[in-house]
């Protein structure tokens, strides 16, 4: 029902800085959440950041807390993640992620993105 499609993956070095986008499309409702989730290879999925289409309720990971930022504009049903000071640990596949109803995608989501990749090199 509701399509996301992810993109801004790149390579970048150590302490650098990427912004990550994610449009949706379709019927979100009038409730929806959106937020980004990372896999790193032999790592399970975790959780980065969240925030309600409000723009009022944010959730971040520890790992990525002052760093990472991520916000909402909700006239082209995009939401962003903003990461700077990069570490190497950061690498890994970006999902995007949406929840209808709710407030946050931390604990659930309905609908998933493809995925765009973000590796930070030395």
């Amino acid at each position: 029902q509701v399509h996301l499609v992810e993109s801004g993956g790149g390579l970048v070095q150590a302490g650098g800085s990427l912004r990550l986008s994610c449009t949706a499309s379709g019927r979100t409702g009038s409730v929806y959440a959106m937020g980004w989730f990372r896999q790193a290879p032999g790592k399970e999925r975790e959780f980065v950041a969240s925030i309600s289409w409000s723009g009022v309720t944010i959730e971040y990971a520890d790992s990525v807390k002052g760093r990472f930022t991520i916000s909402v504009d909700t006239a082209k049903n995009t939401v962003y993640l903003q990461m700077s000071a990069l570490k190497y640990e950061d690498t890994a596949l970006y999902y995007c992620a949406g929840r209808r109803g709710y407030y946050s995608v931390r604990l659930q989501c309905d609908d998933w993105g493809q995925g765009t990749q973000v590796t930070v090199s030395s």
